[in-house]
């Protein structure tokens, strides 16, 4: 019985069909553990990509909102520069004349009485010159609140620099009343005004406003 087995198994071996079917199970398996490993390095290359892609995309969106703020710049550089002239045509005076009228004709309105009216131009500017008016106002106090409130939202670019009392005496106030506007170089320089004088200094180095009469 061991003799006839071992013949069979000896018969077996010898055929090529035993054979390819080995060499079949072999390059099976093979082909299965090929596309194991395939598939998983696949599977870490995508990740890897994946993640890639990721990063790639963040640093895009930085950089977008990066250069947001520079979107349509020129468009808005445009609008301010006509922003920009519509003021000054607006309310930028046309002549020193023009703001000397207009100051008097507010003055009439509010009832108040300017003394010791003083105009005077700063340092030439790149596109505007301050023009400077000290003046003595008085009136009663109704009055002067209604010329300061009409220099403050009249159509011409008046600054309120300063108020300074200087006498009361009944219902009559009395001020010292520093107001700026503006005129275009050529405009201030045709004028004739003469320059702002320095703001007078103690002797503690200290700017101080200097009196009416000295």
């Amino acid at each position: 019985m061991s003799s006839h087995t071992t013949s069979v198994w000896r018969e077996r071996l010898a055929s090529p069909v035993i054979w390819h079917a080995i060499a079949f199970t072999v390059l099976f398996l093979l082909v299965v553990w090929l596309a194991v490993r395939f598939g998983l390095d696949w599977s870490a290359t995508n990740d890897r990509s994946t993640g890639a892609m990721a990063e790639k995309q963040l640093q895009l969106k930085a950089l977008e909102l990066e250069i947001a703020p520079l979107k349509g710049l020129d468009k808005r550089v445009e609008e301010s520069r006509g922003q920009i002239k519509t003021f000054y045509g607006k309310r930028i005076p046309p002549s020193y004349s023009a703001i000397a009228s207009r100051v008097g004709e507010l003055q009439v309105k509010a009832g108040v009485r300017l003394a010791r009216v003083q105009y005077s131009q700063g340092p030439g500017g790149t596109d505007l010159t301050r023009i400077s008016m000290d003046a003595g106002i008085s009136g009663d106090y109704p009055q002067i609140m209604r010329f300061v409130n009409s220099l403050e939202r009249d159509q011409t670019f008046f600054v309120i620099q300063g108020m300074q009392l200087t006498g009361q005496q009944g219902g009559l106030v009395n001020l010292r009343l520093q107001v700026s506007t503006w005129l275009r170089p050529a405009d201030a320089a045709a004028s004739g005004l003469p320059p702002t004088p320095e703001p007078a200094k103690d002797a503690s180095g200290s700017a101080s406003a200097a009196k009416e009469g000295e």
